[in-house]
């Protein structure tokens, strides 16, 4: 990857991978980007851009559908099947600026294509209107999450007072039960240690419905390896 010496660090989105087999007009891609502020990963081949691509997920990709070997098409279908959060934007071109392969490259998951991409100016609109739509994916994204979250933190609490509900009434009578029967072992001076730790847990899932019954902002932990559970934690 190479970049102008001496400029700041360019955005996510201008981080772009070139696929593209003929040396001159990669050459001539680069040079435009690059003087641009973009970063730019070369691929010469196909292969090489899924290496790069692997290695890199770079948010834009500017490819040749029609490259020696492993073609832009399959290239693009790999991409994609790699990129399953849809986070990366590929931009493709053909060679004479056919349609018949940009149209194949489309169906096969390419986000928009360009028909003159040696014009500095028109592929550097096109770049330019990527990164606002991968900018609007980010936004769409994080709403998303949002949501999802709304609803789960939603679900937590529901569930949590229903099993307030359903617990909180057959725990307290066993409390009760087990409380008198403690007090009438005591005054038989006669202690029964399984009665002792009836008492000991029914007190411990009381607490545990207390806790369930105040959360607020659950948060989750490992337990085991890959399980987590809801951290029950008095909330503060």
């Amino acid at each position: 990857m190479s970049a102008s010496q001496g400029r700041p660090a360019p955005p996510e989105a201008t981080r772009v991978l070139i696929a593209e087999d003929d040396a001159e007009r990669r050459k001539r891609l680069c040079e435009t980007l690059r003087s641009a502020g973009y970063a730019v990963t070369e691929a010469v081949s196909g292969e090489a851009a899924i290496t790069a691509y692997t290695a890199d997920p770079v948010p834009v990709v500017l490819l040749n559908t029609e490259l020696a070997g492993l073609g832009g098409v399959e290239v693009c279908r790999r991409i994609r099947s790699l990129d399953t959060a849809l986070a990366s934007y590929v931009l493709v071109y053909s060679r004479h600026d056919v349609l018949p392969p940009v149209l194949a490259a489309l169906d096969a998951g390419a986000d928009d294509y360009v028909l003159h991409p040696d014009n500095p100016v028109i592929l550097r609109t096109r770049l330019t209107i990527a990164a606002r739509r991968l900018a609007r994916e980010d936004v769409r994204r994080v709403a998303e999450a949002e949501a999802s979250s709304g609803r789960y933190l939603a679900g937590v609490g529901e569930m949590a007072i229903a099993l307030q509900h359903e617990i909180n009434n057959p725990l307290a009578a066993i409390l009760a039960h087990a409380e008198l029967m403690a007090m009438d072992a005591e005054d038989a001076r006669q202690p029964n240690e399984s009665l002792g730790t009836i008492l000991e847990q029914a007190r411990r899932i009381a607490d545990i419905v207390r806790k369930l019954s105040s959360l607020r902002n659950p948060t989750s932990v490992e337990y085991v390896p890959g399980k987590r559970m809801v951290h029950l934690h008095d909330e503060g």
